[in-house]
């Protein structure tokens, strides 16, 4: 489980077997959700409230393109 990013508490990462779309994992003790990135759209999230929900948004549309650059270097090397 390749870690891309830590960033006030959450972790950003994806797993090392993943599929087709682009998407990030997000992290933070026993929760956890999944964004979209080609259209940073919310795929999955499972005990975050609203406001984490918009602090994490933030965070992924801040650093949509760091995620995808490391993506394409771990999944096309």
């Amino acid at each position: 489980m390749p870690t891309v990013l830590r960033k006030d508490g959450y972790r950003f990462f994806f797993y090392s077997n993943e599929h087709l779309p682009i998407h990030i994992h997000i992290e933070k003790d026993n929760k956890t959700a999944s964004f979209n990135l080609e259209t940073t759209e919310l795929i999955r999230s499972i005990k975050f409230n609203a406001s984490e929900m918009k602090e994490i948004r933030k965070l992924v549309e801040n650093n949509k393109e760091l995620f995808k650059n490391k993506w394409n270097e771990y999944f096309n090397s």
